[in-house]
C-alpha cells in the first residue's frame, strides 16, 4: 500500500510517499481501507519531532479516517466487513489501509461524505470528553474556547449550537471572527486588535463565563482564569505558549475553580471504545438528523500530504484539512 512517512524531524517537505506491507488487524481490531483522513496539528507535531507515538502505535501520522471495513480480527464479527466507518486511532491514518480498534470504529453518519466523516473522530472525541464530561458543560452555560476557526473550534461551535450552550471564540483576524460567527458562534472576538478579558466581561454583563477550552497555556492560562465565573472550569487540551503557568492560588481557592485537562492519543482502547458508546447514543442521532456537518476547508490528494501540512501551517484554514486516499 501507499502510505506517508516521515523521513526525519523537520518541515511539510519531510513527508514523503512510501511503499508498506498493508498491516493486519489483532484481536479487538479492524482493517479499514482508507477513503479520506483527517490533518490535525499534533501530526505536524509529529512530524517535527516533538509528538512521539505512544508505544505500540504505527509510526505513521493520521489520528482520524473513514473508510470500509476490509478484514477483521481473529476474534472479529464477519458482519462488521464492508461496513463504512470513522475511527480514532493512535496512529497509522496516513495511508491507503489502517488498523484501528473495533471500538474506536463509528458508522458513518447518514448523509455525510468520506471527507466529512473523517473530520470528525479526534475533534468529536476531544471536544466531547472535555466540554461535556471534564467540564460538565450544561444546557444554558457560556464556553470560552480559543483558537474559534481551528478544527476543535468549528467542532466546539457546533456541539454548543447543538445542546444550547453559548460560545464564545477568540480568532486572529476580523475575517476569522466572520467565519466564526457565521458558522455560530454567539461572539467572535479578534485577539489581534481585542482584549478578549475584557470583551467577555462585556459580553456577559460581568458574569465571566462557565467554562474555558484552553489549546493556548502559557500566559493565557491567568487570563483564562479572569474569564471564569465562580465555580467556573478551566480546561486545558495543549500549550502552544508553554507549559509553564503561574497564576494566584488563592483566586482558585477563593473562587472555588476547577483546572483540569487531558490528552487523548495515549487513552486506552477501553477508553475510547466507552467515549465512542457515548458519543454514538447521544450525538449520531442528531447528526442523522442534519443537526450540524463539521466546516470544511480544503481536501488534498494523499500523496500531497506535505502540501496539507504546509496549508495548516500558514494559518488561514477555517476548518478541517482532510487527505483523500481513495
Amino acid at each position: 500500500m501507499t502510505a506517508i512517512a516521515i523521513h526525519a524531524p523537520g518541515g511539510p517537505e519531510m513527508l514523503q510517499p512510501t511503499s508498506r506491507p498493508v498491516p493486519r488487524p489483532g484481536p479487538g481490531e479492524v482493517l479499514i481501507r482508507v477513503a479520506a483522513a483527517g490533518v490535525n496539528r499534533l501530526d505536524i507535531l509529529q512530524r517535527m519531532g516533538f509528538y512521539p507515538p505512544p508505544p505500540g502505535a504505527s509510526d505513521l501520522p493520521g489520528l482520524e479516517i473513514a473508510g470500509t471495513i476490509a478484514e477483521v480480527g481473529p476474534d472479529g464479527d464477519p458482519e462488521h466487513l464492508g461496513q463504512a466507518v470513522c475511527a480514532l486511532m493512535a496512529g497509522g491514518g496516513y495511508a491507503e489501509y489502517c488498523v484501528a480498534p473495533v471500538g474506536s470504529c463509528l458508522p458513518v453518519p447518514k448523509g455525510f461524505s468520506m471527507a466529512e466523516a473523517a473530520a470528525l473522530p479526534e475533534t468529536v472525541f476531544t471536544v466531547w470528553h472535555n466540554l461535556f464530561e471534564r467540564a460538565y458543560m450544561r444546557e444554558g452555560e457560556t464556553v470560552l474556547v480559543h483558537g474559534g476557526t481551528s478544527g476543535i473550534g468549528t467542532t466546539a461551535i457546533g456541539l454548543c449550537k447543538l445542546f444550547d450552550i453559548r460560545i464564545i471564540v477568540t480568532c486572529g483576524s476580523a475575517e476569522k471572527c466572520a467565519a466564526a460567527t457565521a458558522l455560530g458562534a454567539d461572539l467572535a472576538i479578534d485577539y489581534s486588535r481585542e482584549d478578549y478579558v475584557e470583551a467577555v466581561k462585556a459580553f456577559t454583563g460581568g458574569a465571566g463565563v462557565h467554562v474555558v477550552l484552553d489549546m493556548v497555556g502559557g500566559d493565557y492560562v491567568p487570563r483564562n482564569l479572569a474569564c471564569l465565573a465562580d465555580d467556573g472550569r478551566h480546561v486545558t487540551i495543549a500549550f502552544q505558549r508553554g507549559a509553564k503557568v503561574e497564576f494566584d492560588i488563592a483566586d482558585v481557592m477563593r473562587r472555588r475553580l476547577t483546572l483540569t485537562g487531558s490528552t487523548m492519543r495515549a487513552r486506552s482502547a477501553e477508553f475510547k471504545a466507552l467515549l465512542a458508546d457515548e458519543i454514538h447514543q447521544t450525538l449520531w442521532p442528531r447528526l442523522a438528523e442534519g443537526g450540524w456537518k463539521p466546516a470544511m476547508d480544503r481536501a488534498f490528494p494523499l500523496a500531497e500530504a506535505s502540501a496539507a501540512h504546509a496549508h495548516m501551517q500558514a494559518g488561514d484554514h477555517v476548518g478541517k484539512i482532510v487527505l483523500m486516499a481513495g
